[in-house]
């Protein structure tokens, strides 16, 4: 996230009170992934606080390295995967899951090669303009960058529900003013307002108590 670790935790802690809220209301072991996703960023920000520690110099820079690669790990690696099978997941009947399982297939594929990347390229980190920067080269490229966005949003557009069309709208909407803006530093800006984002999640499951669980 920009700025500073402090701003890094404290809203992992934020988060990380709303993701336990969205758990607490959760009715089907089918709604447990995308109800989990507000408490993941929590974890993904908190990580991100110790990044900022190592490169500010109040931790070693083995530090920044290590949790750097496990904030990469998430935010390129697992969730291309992890999103779409969410609402893969969650669909009220077959018809509409079907129509998550090409997104789902693919964010497959988009997170084999960019675990391979991960692990095959070295990663660069540093700050600039108050925002960290993450880099590996076989991930920074423009099909690769295309393929994320298709199957991290374009699988909400696709729902039934219409929470989920919002919460992609959302993203969808911050990816692009990310991308606007502060390009350089994509991973981290983008995945700070995303779980920002992810109180649409538990605006949702507040307030949808007498239609779920569905017939699954």
């Amino acid at each position: 996230m920009c700025f500073s670790a402090t701003v890094n935790f404290a809203g992992s802690a934020a988060l990380g009170a709303a993701g336990v809220a969205t758990l607490a209301k959760v009715k089907h072991r089918r709604e447990l992934l995308f109800a989990a996703m507000p408490l993941l960023f929590a974890i993904h920000q908190f990580t991100e606080g110790f990044v900022w520690l190592g490169l500010d110099g109040i931790l070693s820079p083995s530090v920044a390295h290590n949790m750097g690669a496990a904030f990469m790990l998430y935010a390129q690696g697992l969730l291309p995967l992890l999103a779409p099978l969410s609402v893969l997941l969650f669909e009220p009947n077959a018809k509409s899951r079907r129509r998550m399982l090409p997104f789902v297939v693919l964010g497959g594929a988009v997170t084999l090669y960019i675990l391979w990347a991960l692990t095959a390229f070295p990663l660069q980190l540093y700050v600039e303009k108050n925002s960290i920067v993450y880099m590996n080269q076989a991930t920074n490229n423009t099909i690769i960058a295309l393929l994320y966005v298709i199957v991290t949003c374009g699988s909400l557009f696709f729902s039934r529900i219409r929470m989920m069309v919002a919460f992609g709208a959302a993203n969808l909407a911050i990816l692009l003013i990310v991308m606007a803006v502060k390009r350089y530093a994509f991973t981290s800006v983008w995945c700070a307002y995303a779980a920002v984002a992810s109180a649409i999640i538990l605006a949702y499951f507040w307030t949808s108590q007498e239609e779920r669980p569905f017939h699954y």
